[in-house]
């Protein structure tokens, strides 16, 4: 069953403006599209393979996307709708107990059927549906179109592990496929490692947090509330991959001082030499599997893929630590303009200093998302939605760490400097990176 929470009463009174309405129809079918453009250049053998647990086949990712609408908006809102396929709900949902059983999640590569074809077929029904429901703007309240932005984010999502899963299943063949064979500015990057780290003292006191409310959010960047912070230093710029080369030279990933009792563990279980997707080549030294296919190592750009055990252990190697959510966020409120540094970069790989900004905290967006000593909790005065979509978010907060910024693969305009992203301290196959903080000299 669906929550009473997903079936508000059309209220006429409380409809958005045709023009708020035909936007969001509009960003709805480029969000629709775009999801199909990035699985355009994959065959139909590379969309069913699930290269680890964590991962799922870019099919399953373009059919789920289409059981959200389905399930929360057209089955609820649009009159007289008709489920596409019975079966579909089983095998697309993902953890939304309140809506039913499910392919456990280990399992999602074993579903070659329903097929491709079936999966785009399924697509064009559910988009045209929602074609159908703009049609009738008695139907859409304001409830059904926050359904529909949730919705329209909720696919932004899955663009990105889209991509990051395509990217873990390409790592694994021996052929190392390239996604993308055009690599924009790869060759030209700078070989040398970035200019020095700049520091930027902020001072203490009190300072707010999270959403305002204006705007999409998720549920978990609310409610904005008052913190007080210490005085603190941050650096200007991520960590690179030259600096990263540094530690493992220094024998950083030897050096169980270093680390976490918990990251020594999994580092020592599991042969951690180096960030994942780097590899050794004697002749040609570090090379790193990227989605333009395996590339030499270059030592100005972002570190990434990296867990949060080894950027904790980095960061003392460095005689520094990592900055908490709210200090992130203070310090990217106080020295990035959001017009000019919030975009996604869109490169498909982590990119250099750009010597050209003009934003004082630079790299802040569109490179790594980047690892802080914050665990994954609520605001004071949360309060998880109710329904089955109050699942989204709540109940995940216990044992992860949270990821600020947005990585070089997350959706133009999926960005803003309350977003919250969260995973397990050992996990290392999203874009994941680090920037250094520390205390105010004396």
């Amino acid at each position: 069953m669906v929550g009473s929470a997903l079936r508000p009463k059309p209220n006429v009174s409380t409809l958005y403006s045709r023009g708020v309405t035909s936007n969001l129809h509009a960003r709805l079918r480029v969000t629709r599209r775009r999801s199909l453009e990035l699985a355009q250049s994959l065959t139909a053998e590379d969309m069913v393979v699930q290269p680890s647990d964590d991962a799922s086949p870019t099919k399953w990712h373009l059919a789920h996307v289409s059981w959200f609408f389905e399930t929360f908006v057209l089955k609820v809102h649009l009159p007289g709708y008709e489920i596409f396929d019975d079966r579909f709900a089983y095998c697309f949902n993902s953890y939304y107990v309140g809506a039913g059983d499910r392919q456990p999640r280990s399992q999602r590569g074993l579903l070659t059927r329903p097929t491709l074809d079936e999966v785009l077929a399924y697509r064009r029904h559910v988009d045209n549906k929602l074609d159908e429901l703009f049609a009738q703007p008695e139907c859409l309240s304001r409830d059904v179109q926050s359904l529909i932005e949730t919705g329209i984010n909720h696919e932004q999502q899955h663009q990105e592990l889209l991509l990051t899963d395509i990217l873990w299943l390409f790592a694994e063949s021996p052929l190392a496929p390239a996604y993308r064979e055009d690599a924009p500015g790869l060759n030209t990057m700078p070989s040398q490692d970035a200019p020095p780290i700049n520091w930027i003292d902020v001072g203490g006191g009190i300072f707010q947090i999270g959403h305002d409310g204006n705007g999409f959010a998720w549920d978990n960047e609310s409610p904005s509330h008052n913190v007080l912070l210490q005085p603190f230093r941050i650096a200007d710029r991520l960590v690179t991959n030259g600096e990263w080369l540094q530690f493992i030279e220094d024998g950083g990933y030897q050096n169980p001082l270093l680390w976490l009792s918990d990251g020594w563990t999994r580092a020592s279980q599991e042969h951690w030499q180096a960030p994942l997707r780097w590899h050794r080549r004697d002749d040609d030294g570090w090379q790193q599997m990227t989605l333009y296919g395996l590339q030499p190592l270059n030592p100005a750009a972002p570190v990434t893929h990296i867990s949060y055990f080894e950027a904790d252990a980095y960061a003392r190697w460095a005689r520094c630590r990592l900055p908490t959510e709210f200090e992130w966020e203070t310090a990217v409120r106080r020295a990035v303009d959001p017009d000019a540094c919030s975009a996604a970069s869109e490169t498909l790989v982590p990119q250099p200093l750009d010597g050209d900004s003009e934003c004082a905290l630079q790299q802040a967006f569109g490179h790594v998302w980047q690892w802080t000593a914050s665990a994954y909790l609520p605001y004071p005065g949360y309060r998880v939605p109710e329904g089955t979509i109050g699942e989204y978010n709540g109940k995940f907060m216990v044992s992860q760490h949270v990821l600020r910024g947005s990585s070089c693969v997350t959706p133009a305009g999926h960005s803003r400097v309350t977003y919250r992203n969260f995973f397990y301290l050992h996990q290392r196959w999203q874009f994941t990176g680090m920037r250094l903080a520390s205390e105010v000299a004396p």
